[in-house]
């Protein structure tokens, strides 16, 4: 029988490479748009934000159950870093897509998702008290 913390971590993980292949799959598609009107850009730009908002908790609930005795501020610190070099990756993936293309605005944007994140759980963990 599978324990509960195990099967805990097994679908933490989960979320995560599910979520990475999403971002790529995204990535993937030419001429992708949100809508067809003015704000496609700012709802593709928050969208940027969002993905990688998400990729950096699901690394960051990932990690905290699967590494023990690690400081909590360096899991947050890896979690925020591992997905601002997937944010650069995935801007590189898009080179190679027709009509997509590398873009340092969009890893920027993307990193302030992950930093976003990662200042959000600094802030509530440590009013918790936990740290």
């Amino acid at each position: 029988m599978i324990s509960s913390e195990k099967y805990e971590k097994f679908w933490r993980w989960c979320f995560v490479f599910f979520w990475m292949g999403l971002i790529f799959y995204l990535s993937s598609v030419p001429n992708l748009r949100i809508s067809e009107n003015q704000w496609d850009l700012v709802l593709r730009k928050i969208a940027h934000f969002m993905e990688f908002f998400i990729l950096a908790f699901a690394w960051f609930r990932a990690l905290v159950v699967t590494i023990k005795n690690v400081p909590f501020k360096t899991i947050l610190a890896w979690s925020c870093f591992v997905s601002l070099v997937y944010a650069f990756l995935d801007e590189y993936h898009q080179f190679f897509v027709p009509t997509r293309h590398f873009s340092l605005i969009d890893v920027m944007i993307d990193g302030c998702g992950a930093f976003a994140c990662g200042g959000i759980v600094w802030k509530k963990e440590k009013k918790s008290g936990l740290r």
